[in-house]
């Protein structure tokens, strides 16, 4: 039996976790994949924690929006 290299998950707090839960709800065929990764995500994580998570995640989104309108 060969070994398999298990693959690191990504940072905490990237939206990388999500975007690939949301991915593969999608695939599943889930009408709302976002909305699915997000109750999964407050499953594992909590409330509290899962809300801190989503507002980095807002203000990382904002803040590459006003880079782009500047250079733009």
């Amino acid at each position: 039996m060969a070994a398999r290299k298990r693959r690191r998950k990504p940072r905490l707090g990237s939206g990388a976790r999500f975007r690939s839960v949301a991915a593969a709800a999608k695939r599943s065929g889930a009408r709302n994949p976002n909305a699915v990764a997000a109750a999964a995500g407050r499953k594992k994580y909590g409330k509290k924690k899962f809300q801190k998570l989503a507002a980095t995640g807002r203000r990382r989104v904002a803040a590459k929006r006003r880079r782009r309108r500047k250079r733009g």
